[in-house]
C-alpha cells in the first residue's frame, strides 16, 4: 500500500508545483463528465472539482465554470 501513497503524494506535489496545468486537466475532466451524465449531476461534480483543487492549491474559484 505505501506504493499508492508515494504516488499519490508525488502526483499532489506535482500538482502543487504546477497548478494551472491540472486546472485546466480538471476544467477539461468536468466538462467531459458532465456532458456524459446529462448535466443531472452537475452540482456534486462541481463539488468534487472544487475539493480537488482546493487540496493542491488550484483556482476553484474559478468564474468560468460557475462556482
Amino acid at each position: 500500500m505505501s506504493g499508492l501513497g508515494d504516488l499519490a503524494a508525488k502526483a499532489k506535489k506535482a500538482a502543487q508545483e504546477h497548478p494551472d496545468q491540472v486546472d485546466k486537466a480538471a476544467d477539461k475532466v468536468q466538462d467531459f463528465v458532465q456532458d456524459h451524465t446529462g448535466h443531472r449531476h452537475d452540482q456534486q461534480i462541481d463539488r468534487g472539482v472544487d475539493a480537488a483543487q482546493r487540496s493542491y492549491g488550484g483556482n476553484a474559484d474559478d468564474p468560468e465554470r460557475g462556482a
